[in-house]
């Protein structure tokens, strides 16, 4: 089954697809899809099957294809209690979700135009999928898709430790192209809650992606300014 609130819009709607595995994780691609959603860009969305269950195991909210936009809406605002007052309105007009058996989608052809994909978490099982070409769902045949068509594909593996074989497939996908940019929160940000490290893997995967943000405080050279500017802050807040 397929939802796309722009079909027949024209060719503008030129989306991000982001794919969701099985993986723990889904606060990682609830922030970047607010991340995207916040800087305007349309999204096809793409759920495993496993990604279903581990949505339902963290957050509690149930996923259906045939009515997914209350449960897009309460997943960007529940996770770790962030807030995405836009997110009915954004959800309305830019996503598109695609179910993950479905290969006559459009993000399963090269001639539908995206600007690249996410996947975010992705789990060992799904990127040795996409390292070996297997294409046994919608994700791993839209990621297969995006990297033939020579387009930004940037894939987060949450899992650890890495056995010798998902490191030889992080480093096909490297050499096929592909981004792979770790869940790794830094401490640097002066983060001080589990949102705030969440929200730094998500800023670092949109700066692999090439998307504006303002997700985490940025690195300027000077040590402690983190730390310096939020005690600045509880003075005056």
């Amino acid at each position: 089954m397929t939802h796309d609130p722009h079909a027949g819009a024209g060719s503008d709607r030129v989306p991000w697809v982001v794919g969701v595995s099985g993986a723990s994780g889904t606060p990682y691609a609830a922030a970047v899809l607010r991340g995207l959603l916040t800087a305007g860009l349309p999204v096809d969305l793409v759920l495993s099957r496993a990604a279903r269950l581990t949505l339902l195991d963290e957050t509690g909210i149930a996923w259906h294809d045939a009515a997914w936009q209350q449960p897009l809406e309460r997943w960007l605002s529940a996770p770790l209690g962030a807030s995405a007052p836009e997110s009915a309105a954004a959800v309305e007009t830019l996503v598109a979700v695609h179910a993950p058996g479905n290969l006559a989608a459009p993000t399963s052809s090269g001639s539908y135009r995206t600007r690249g994909m996410i996947v975010v978490p992705a789990s060992t099982a799904c990127l040795a999928g996409i390292a070996l070409g297997l294409s046994k769902d919608l994700l791993q045949r839209s990621a297969d898709v995006t990297l033939k068509e020579g387009r930004r594909l940037v894939v987060v593996p949450r899992e650890m430790p890495y056995t010798g074989a998902t490191l030889r497939h992080m480093l096909t996908l490297h050499d096929a192209g592909a981004v792979v940019a770790a869940a790794s929160p830094g401490f640097y940000a002066g983060a001080r809650t589990a949102a705030d490290l969440v929200d730094f893997v998500a800023g670092r995967i949109l700066d692999a992606a090439g998307v504006d943000h303002a997700l985490f405080r940025r690195w300027t050279g000077e040590l402690g300014q983190a730390r310096r500017s939020d005690q600045a802050g509880h003075r005056t807040g």
